[in-house]
C-alpha cells in the first residue's frame, strides 16, 4: 500500500527511526485498535503488544523445557557409555573382552542383539568364539568403512555373528581399528534389531564411531605384540 509515494515499509523505518513521536503522540497508543489473534475483539495497542510478549515467553519457556530434556537424555546417555567402559576397564582377562563389551553394551543401550568378530588375534585366543575366521569381502567391508554402517540388513555375512539373523531387520556395523581410522581394521562390531528404523541409513553415527573407537582402543589388547 502507498499514499502519494509514501509505501507502509517508509512509514515503519519512519516510526522505528523516530521514537519521539509517540512522545508526541501519546493519545495515539490508547487510540489505536488492532484485532487479538485470540479471537476476532479489538484489543488496544498496549493489550496487543503484551499478547505477543506472552507468546514469545511461552515459545521461549517451550525452548527451554526442549533444552532440559535434551540435556537430561545426554546425561543418561553419558553415564551409561561411562558405566560400560568402565566394564571394559575392569576385565583382567583379555580374552573376556569381547564378550563383556557385547554383553554390557547390549544391556546398558537396550540393544536387541550385537555380534564381534576379531581377525589378526594373537594365537592363544584362536579357538575362541570371536577369533572364529571372517571372508575377505567382511575383512574387505570393513576396511572400506570410513564412518559406521546403519541401515536394512540385506543378508550381510556379519548379521550371521547374531544369535538370530533372521530377526535383524536393521542393522549398525562398526569397523574396529587400533588408532586413527586410517589403519587397517582388524575387527568388526555388529549391532542390530527387528525395529527397521532402529538403525537407518540418515542417522547420525557420531555416537555409534565413539564406541568404535573405545571397542578398538580396548580390544587391541587381543592383537600380537610386535
Amino acid at each position: 500500500m502507498s499514499i502519494q509515494g509514501i509505501t507502509e515499509d517508509d512509514i515503519a523505518n519512519y516510526l522505528a527511526n523516530t521514537p519521539s513521536f509517540f512522545e508526541r503522540h501519546a493519545e495515539l497508543l490508547a487510540s489505536v485498535q488492532l484485532t487479538s489473534p485470540h479471537g476476532q475483539r479489538a484489543v488496544s495497542l498496549q493489550e496487543r503488544q503484551m499478547e505477543m510478549l506472552r507468546d514469545k515467553i511461552k515459545g521461549l519457556e517451550g525452548k527451554i523445557i526442549e533444552m532440559i530434556r535434551h540435556g537430561q537424555e545426554n546425561v543418561a546417555i553419558a553415564d551409561k557409555l561411562h558405566r560400560w567402559t568402565r566394564e571394559l576397564m575392569l576385565t583382567g582377562n583379555a580374552g573376556d573382552l569381547p564378550d563383556v563389551l557385547v554383553r554390557e553394551l547390549r544391556h546398558q543401550f537396550m540393544i536387541p542383539q550385537a555380534g564381534i568378530r576379531v581377525w589378526g588375534a594373537a594365537d592363544a585366543f584362536a579357538a575362541l568364539p570371536f577369533a572364529v575366521p571372517v571372508s575377505a569381502d567382511v575383512k574387505s567391508l570393513a576396511a572400506s568403512l570410513t564412518l559406521p554402517y546403519c541401515g536394512i540388513n540385506s543378508g550381510f555375512e556379519a548379521a550371521g555373528w547374531l544369535d538370530d539373523p533372521a530377526a535383524a531387520m536393521s542393522i549398525a556395523m562398526i569397523p574396529l581399528r587400533h588408532g586413527a581410522m586410517t589403519t587397517e581394521a582388524f575387527g568388526m562390531l555388529v549391532l542390530a534389531s527387528p525395529d527397521p528404523t532402529r538403525y537407518t541409513a540418515d542417522m547420525g553415527t557420531e555416537f555409534l564411531l565413539r564406541i568404535g573407537e573405545i571397542a578398538g582402543a580396548c580390544l587391541s589388547r587381543l592383537l600380537p605384540v610386535h
